[in-house]
């Protein structure tokens, strides 16, 4: 049977072409036996999330020495996501050490499983699905040091049942511009359970809570679409920004502040006929009235001062040209 049809056509397309590679050819799934350690430590790591029902095995081959990570593996008891996300942890963990190892997180996990920064690498709903990296690393540290897990937490942990963080959250929310709680439910599985999370009034207190998240990055978003309003209104204060009406204001307002009173003293004067965008540079198009039409500087200094001056004062490439 094709992917496709296992997973649903459109929903298939929403996976990045790391995470599809990793479904059907994980590099590190298998397992580290005591017989391979040899004078290495080997640490065997189980987690479960409770989120969805899968389960993932971490194989750790530690050097004593250095604490360092020379090997690791995994077994994944789930879906295609969960194994494509062990994957991608277990090889985050080679080369680190114990210490480094621990600030692993699952957005980590998920980053590196893009194609491109700025795109999720697995739809919104099967996010969760990385969340086992974050727990199961932390196990294993915890096995290895023989110290509690809670004291490798140095991330806030904002729904306890799904074991969702509050930056992974606020990630998810930001990456698929949700709008309403029932989407980061749908989309991170935290709020799923017991629901202390969701809004004040559950039986656990909290600091945050989803609806504080949602309705923070509901105003920045709203601040955000109102910013690329005034800017596309009114432009960014460049020239090249302004409209041809805009263009034509500034230029005669220059003309006629730092130009005109010149030439007028001496019987002359000038006017602006156009601007036109020609390449990247903009031509702006004169015509001399009175003495100046006579004037043997016209084209030379005259011509030159002009566009020094408009140059000058509008920050822009300006070519002044005699029509």
């Amino acid at each position: 049977m094709a992917r496709n049809d296992l997973i649903g056509g459109a929903l298939w397309e929403e996976y990045s072409q790391e995470v599809q590679k990793r479904m059907d050819n994980p590099a590190n799934m298998g397992e580290i036996t005591e017989a391979e350690a040899g004078e290495n430590k080997l640490v065997i790591a189980d987690f479960g999330a409770e989120s969805c029902g899968d389960a993932v095995r971490l194989y750790w081959l530690i050097d004593p020495k250095d604490d360092k990570i020379i090997n690791s593996k995994f077994k994944s008891f789930g879906c295609g996501t969960a194994i494509a996300s062990s994957d991608m942890m277990a090889e985050l963990c080679m080369g680190k050490t114990v210490d480094e190892a621990v600030k692993i997180t699952n957005i980590d996990v998920e980053k590196a499983l893009r194609d491109t920064p700025d795109v999720p690498a697995v739809p919104g709903q099967k996010m969760h699905c990385s969340v086992m990296a974050y727990d199961v690393i932390k196990k294993a540290a915890s096995i290895y040091k023989n110290v509690d897990m809670d004291s490798f937490e140095d991330e806030f942990i904002l729904c306890e049942c799904a074991r969702i963080t509050q930056e992974t959250i606020q990630e998810v929310i930001r990456l698929n511009k949700l709008t309403t709680i029932e989407e980061i439910v749908a989309y991170t599985k935290a709020g799923a359970f017991c629901k202390s999370c969701v809004r004040p009034g559950g039986h656990e207190v909290k600091d945050v809570y989803l609806v504080d998240l949602l309705a923070t990055a509901l105003d920045e978003r709203e601040a955000q679409e109102k910013s690329r309003k005034i800017i596309e209104a009114k432009g960014d204060g460049s020239f090249e920004s302004m409209g041809l009406v805009q263009k034509i204001k500034s230029v005669e307002s220059i003309l006629e502040e730092y130009i005109r009173p010149t030439l007028k003293a001496d019987g002359g004067d000038v006017e602006l006929m156009d601007i036109k965008a020609v390449d990247d540079i903009f031509e702006v198009l004169i015509k001399y009235k009175g003495e100046c039409m006579s004037c043997s500087m016209n084209t030379t200094t005259t011509l030159a001062g002009i566009e020094d001056m408009l140059k000058f004062k509008l920050k822009a490439p300006l070519k002044v040209i005699v029509v």
